[in-house]
């Protein structure tokens, strides 16, 4: 329990509630394929609730980093389908960070404009070696 002032500023004891918020997810995540985003940003915590919940997450096998204003982070936590995503900005201070329940992260998922405009450009790309081929 929190003795002082600067103790309860860094311990509110959100972890733990957030631990079952995610697990709730999880079953939702199976269930129905709901995915479920939490703001940790948007969230009354101090440093230790966030350092606890991050050491009772635990880290996984994946490991990705996206470069689009500013670099972005998606780690896959010790349980499968649950992801830390950090996004920084240029110089590499915390600008959000997420809890993110899913198969796949929002953030790793190609949209779908650019997947037309992929396979318009390689498209291109096989006629014109088509042709330089004849």
């Amino acid at each position: 329990m929190p003795s002082t002032p600067a103790d309860d500023e860094a311990w509110r004891g959100n972890a733990l509630p957030l631990l079952n918020e995610i697990r709730h997810a999880l079953d939702r995540l199976l269930a129905s394929g709901e995915t479920t985003v939490i703001d940790l940003g948007a969230l009354p915590m101090g440093p230790q609730d966030e350092a606890e919940l991050l050491a009772a997450l635990g880290t996984g096998e994946v490991d990705a980093t996206i470069n689009a204003g500013g670099p972005s982070s998606v780690r896959e936590t010790a349980f499968h389908g649950v992801w830390l995503v950090t996004h920084r900005n240029e110089t590499g201070e915390t600008q959000a960070r997420f809890i993110e329940v899913a198969f796949v992260p929002e953030l790793l998922m190609s949209q779908r404009e650019d997947v037309a405009d992929s396979a318009k450009a390689l498209s291109e790309q096989l006629r014109e070696e088509q042709n330089i081929r004849k």
